[in-house]
């Protein structure tokens, strides 16, 4: 069992930053791979970021790359996504997720955290 607990989010104007943060609970994490998915309001939750567990390989959705940075600490059990450059197109929940896949697609995830709330305004 994983559990997850995000944080960081907030109210930023476009061109700032934010890092949210996903401390996970459970002695297998760094065994899981971990994302970071997003859903807008009447929006399906998608894809931003991922890194896997072992060699730390990592995958951006189109939309973030160069602007989104994840990474993780295995020591701390924490993953983190620097997000510079925001948007007011990234206001949505982010969601932390962990995987024994992980990858790009929702359903190669067995955790979920409950969401961080990130509003970009312009």
């Amino acid at each position: 069992q994983v559990q997850l607990v995000e944080s960081g989010g907030g109210l930023v104007q476009a061109g700032g930053s934010l890092r949210l943060s996903c401390a996970a609970s459970g002695r297998t994490f760094s065994t899981y791979a971990m994302g970071w998915f997003r859903q807008a309001p009447g929006e399906e939750r998608e894809f931003v970021s991922a890194v896997s567990w072992s060699r730390g390989i990592t995958n951006y959705a189109d939309s973030v790359k160069g602007r989104f940075t994840i990474s993780r600490d295995n020591a701390k059990n924490t993953v983190y996504l620097q997000m510079n450059s925001l948007k007011p197109e990234d206001t949505a929940v982010y969601y932390c997720a962990a995987g024994l896949r992980g990858g790009v697609t929702i359903a190669m995830y067995e955790y979920w955290g409950q969401g961080t709330q990130v509003t970009v305004s312009s």
